[in-house]
């Protein structure tokens, strides 16, 4: 394995590497082969500068058929053995959520930096543990947050620092998914592991919505904020644990709303920011952004200028949306983002893409979210 140089000590909770070595072209490994190592592997294609030294998966046939699709020097059924023999710099974690503790830890203790799909681990002690550890060996623990990388964030973000909204007063996040009526997450008899998170399958998603909500609420003090969440199952039966949640978030005059259901139609994936002079709202799943805002013409013509101006998104929001189909594109255009910058930063030793704090906000949260005392 790469020589690594001794990094903060522990407790020193920050992004400061001053000791970080650069890799000049990382050996890259993969635990985890399912839909999401896909993803992972088309972004580092692109990337290039990077070696593939192996994946690993609990299914061989999966192992080595992912590597010879996109060309990974070995395949492995057991990752301590790709850890001990691999010769890897970074690994990415892409296993079940309840397995990341474990399997983290074990490659940070083989000094590997790591890059985790959320949750990096399921609960914020936990996560500042693993950080703890990655510190004190001079290694980089990188969260994917990468829904905040998608186009439409992008936009929202611009909009919102350009104050067309005004001050933000309100940020909604809101997720529809159809988990319930069929596929992988509905199957009885082929239970996700999902199912068994402190949430159920819900859980799988809160991350996103976390990191997404605080993107954007003007928050000085996360240990001020009042949370409320609503958790229910509308469906019924013991196999989903819960299908709804509604959560109510306020940090002074700041509002923020995370809505989850696997009982409305159609899918959605919507971030709204409210502000004292107008709307913006970001959709990811049919990308596309819409504002509406005091136009030239004030008040009594704004309305049919906010439609105007909007509708253009709209329908180009309907032909990408085929278009994208047709290219087998999907919404995780945030992830070949978020790794291009994070490979960026390994090989320069500059910032990570994804923050100590952001990462540690979004890991908080959810933990009050789960709390019982904040349970409506």
């Amino acid at each position: 394995m790469g020589s690594r140089s001794m990094g903060n000590q522990e407790g020193d909770l920050n992004d400061s590497m001053d000791d970080f070595l650069p890799l000049d072209r990382p050996r890259v490994a993969l635990i985890g082969g399912g839909k999401i190592a896909e993803q992972h592997l088309l972004g580092l294609q692109k990337i290039g500068e990077v070696k593939l030294q192996g994946i690993c998966d609990l299914s061989p046939a999966l192992a080595e058929y992912t590597a010879g699709r996109f060309g990974v020097a070995k395949w492995y059924t057991d990752y301590r053995q790709m850890l001990q023999h691999g010769e890897v710099d970074v690994v990415h974690v892409l296993t079940p959520p309840a397995t990341h503790d474990r399997i983290v830890r074990d490659c940070l203790e083989s000094v590997c930096h790591v890059i985790v799909e959320k949750p990096a681990a399921l609960s914020n002690q936990a996560f500042n543990e693993l950080w703890r550890l990655a510190q004190s060996k001079g290694l980089r623990l990188i969260e994917n947050h990468n829904y905040r990388f998608n186009a439409p964030i992008g936009r929202l973000e611009s909009i919102a620092r350009q104050g067309q909204i005004g001050t933000v007063e309100e940020v909604e996040v809101r997720m529809v998914l159809g988990i319930r009526g069929g596929g992988r997450y509905a199957d009885e008899h082929l239970p996700h592991p999902s199912h068994r998170l402190p949430a159920g399958v819900v859980h799988e998603f809160i991350s996103h919505l976390a990191y997404l909500l605080l993107n954007f609420m003007p928050v000085e003090d996360d240990d001020a904020m009042e949370v409320r969440a609503a958790w229910r199952n509308h469906g019924g039966g013991e196999f989903f644990k819960y299908d709804s949640l509604d959560a109510l978030v306020i940090a002074g005059p700041a509002h923020g709303r995370i809505r989850f259901s696997a009982q409305q139609a159609p899918d959605c994936f919507a971030v709204t920011l409210r502000g004292s002079q107008g709307v913006a709202n970001a959709e990811l799943f049919h990308p596309c952004v819409t504002l509406v805002k005091e136009r030239p013409g004030g008040q009594h013509l704004s309305p049919l200028m906010n439609a105007v101006a909007n509708a253009g998104s709209l329908v180009g929001s309907g032909f990408g949306s085929i278009w994208s189909k047709i290219r087998n594109r999907t919404a995780y255009e945030g992830l070949q983002v978020f790794l291009a910058q994070a490979y960026q930063a390994l090989r320069t030793g500059g910032e990570p893409p994804v923050s100590y704090r952001q990462m540690d906000r979004a890991s908080r949260l959810i933990d009050r979210l789960l709390a019982e005392e904040n349970r409506l």
